[in-house]
């Protein structure tokens, strides 16, 4: 079987090479798996997507690691024949993206090592940012700061970074920052004096071609830090996406950037106050409705005034009622003696439903509610004082109601 030289591996900057087709795999949707014997793009692994480009015109849109048979080149085009000799060009935006990433993360890993003694679990590159799970006790956003400046102030050192290939034996006397995952020879990532490291990936010559290392956010996952950052390009494009958002919120309030936290605080108390306002207001109307629908309630037995009304939705000369709004007129209503409220709301697609009662009425609104919501092709529950739901057979509505309301008259 064919095995595939790595390029890569001695050389993440090599981007334009000759290799000879050793195999083709034909695909579906006019997909070709192609084999070289030679070849400098990266297949995906380690946490790193695989790199793109072309092989004699044809686009390489992902590489995948075969192991002993080599990375398959998956291509769009005319099939080349084996034996060929193609040209192949690695998309270099991308190649230094990964580059950036990768080795990014590693500066950053042992940083934390450094600092807190903090292994990294778990690597994972996306498509705007990248992921880190880091043992970290006690996260906090003090600790992962530090972390950062530690980091950076290595990548703007511009120490040289080199690769060491190692024996399995050699490799177990040297202090790494891990162990390999791979038996044989073991390929090492070194930076000067700071890290070492087996990995298999594409790296910078320097750290300075990091350029900078940011955190965009972090949480507590699976027992781990979850920290989300971005280095080099992806850290420029981020500053910009952040101080655009930051410049138009700051024209919102016709300030500068910097004031932009203590307003919205100042504007979030506001509103506070005013929801408290808001809700007070609400109650009221509550109120006052409860005492109109009372005044023309249904007298039923044992003297319980049953109120029984269906608000339309898009009718202009009644109040309209969503869910939060018609359940605050049933407590309105319930806190009366001797009540039972039976309210709905309806619109162009579905009803929404309140039973309630006082505490000296008698009836179950639960089960009231669930078979009204039956009727409605719904659902719905609660407790015997207060049930909610709803349903889709608003041609139903009617009906329901008249049944609900004989139920309880009839008594």
């Amino acid at each position: 079987m064919p095995v595939t030289e790595r390029l890569y591996y001695s050389d993440s900057h090599l981007i334009e090479f000759e290799a000879r087709v050793v195999d083709v795999t034909e695909r579906v949707s006019g997909w070709t798996a192609i084999v070289l014997n030679r070849t400098a793009f990266y297949p995906t692994g380690g946490g790193q997507p695989s790199d793109t480009g072309t092989l004699d015109g044809m686009r390489v849109v992902e590489c995948i690691d075969d192991g002993d048979r080599g990375v398959l080149h998956v291509v769009q085009g005319v099939t080349p024949a084996r034996e060929a000799i193609v040209r192949g060009r690695v998309d270099w935006s991308r190649r230094l993206d990964h580059m950036q990433q990768h080795t990014g993360q590693h500066i950053l890993s042992q940083s934390f090592v450094r600092l807190f003694n903090a292994p990294t679990r778990g690597f994972r590159m996306l498509d705007t940012s990248c992921e880190v799970d880091v043992e970290l006790l006690e996260p906090t956003t003090e600790k992962i700061e530090r972390a950062v400046e530690l980091a950076n102030n290595v990548v703007w050192e511009d120490r040289a970074i080199t690769i060491r290939n190692v024996t399995a034996e050699d490799a177990s006397e040297l202090a790494m920052r891990k162990e390999p995952s791979r038996e044989g020879e073991v390929r090492l990532i070194e930076i000067e004096g700071f890290d070492l490291t087996p990995c298999g990936g594409t790296h910078a010559y320097r750290t300075g071609e990091v350029g900078m290392i940011v955190v965009r956010s972090w949480e507590r996952a699976k027992g781990l830090a979850r920290i989300d950052f971005a280095a080099g390009t992806r850290a420029l494009a981020d500053y910009r996406t952040a101080n655009r958002s930051a410049r138009e919120v700051a024209a919102l309030f016709s300030s500068g950037r910097d004031d932009i936290p203590q307003l919205t605080a100042h504007l979030l108390e506001e509103q506070k106050g005013l929801n408290r306002r808001i809700r007070a207001l609400e109650e009221m109307s509550a109120e006052v409705e409860a005492s109109k629908l009372l005044a023309t309630a249904q007298v039923i037995a044992d003297g319980i005034h049953l109120v029984s009304q269906i608000f339309e939705a898009c009718d202009s000369r009644t109040q309209t009622h969503d869910a939060e709004s018609l359940k605050r007129l049933a407590q309105a209503l319930m806190a009366n003696p001797s009540t039972i409220a039976l309210l709905a709301s309806r619109d162009k697609d579905s009803a929404r439903l309140v039973f309630a009662r006082s505490s000296d009425a008698a009836g179950d609104m639960n089960s009231l509610m669930r078979e009204a919501c039956t009727m409605l092709d719904g659902r719905g529950g609660g407790k015997p004082d207060l049930a909610q739901g709803g349903g889709k057979r608003i041609d139903r509505l009617e009906e329901m109601f008249t049944l609900i309301q004989s139920k309880l008259t009839s008594r």
